[in-house]
């Protein structure tokens, strides 16, 4: 069975399972920060154990699933822009070729799962996952790219996601700033 609609559904099974993993260890963080703080006795006077546990996770979720979607929806249009400025394909072809590559971070999101009690191990397996992705990329998409644009669109990847993590990264930090210093000490 030769269908190219065969792994359509697996960026929404990598989006779940990602967000699945990192909810399931935000949660646990978060139970033991409301615990410390004496926050989730009170929170029992309202829910059982079992609904916090499941109001917290079906939250969380959601919250990644949002990121996780948007940083797909990002991700395909830099795909597509950089094979627009850089490729000599004009009919879509390399796009029907990395399409198999969603097979890659859909085997991260299941290895995300083993790793679900650790940042690091989720983070470590994000990362290969697309840096494996993005080799199966620019190999897939090699044969319809110049070797000029080639390093164009390698070079066009990398300075917008660094770009974009660097500026996300400021950001987070000048509004940590700005709380800091309005804190009465």
């Amino acid at each position: 069975m030769k269908n190219t609609y065969f792994t359509s559904y697996f960026p929404l099974l990598s989006i779940i399972l990602f967000s699945l993993s990192l909810s399931i260890r935000f949660e646990k963080v978060l139970i033991e920060f409301l615990k410390n703080s004496g926050i989730y006795v009170g929170m029992l006077e309202f829910f059982s154990e079992g609904g916090i546990k499941l109001s917290l996770l079906i939250l969380l979720m959601l919250l990644f699933f949002m990121v996780f979607a948007a940083l797909k929806l990002i991700a395909d249009t830099i795909n597509e822009l950089s094979l627009l400025f850089f490729s000599k394909d004009s009919e879509g072809e390399s796009l029907k070729q990395i399409r198999g590559g969603a097979i890659i971070i859909c085997i991260g999101s299941a290895l995300s799962l083993v790793s679900m009690n650790s940042f690091i191990g989720i983070g470590i397996i994000f990362a290969a996952a697309i840096i494996i992705y993005f080799l199966y990329f620019v190999y897939k998409v090699s044969s319809s790219l110049s070797a000029l644009g080639l390093i164009g669109l390698i070079f066009f990847q990398v300075f917008f996601w660094s770009s974009f993590i660097l500026g996300i990264l400021y950001l987070a930090l000048k509004v940590y700033n700005s709380i800091i210093a309005s804190l009465p000490i």
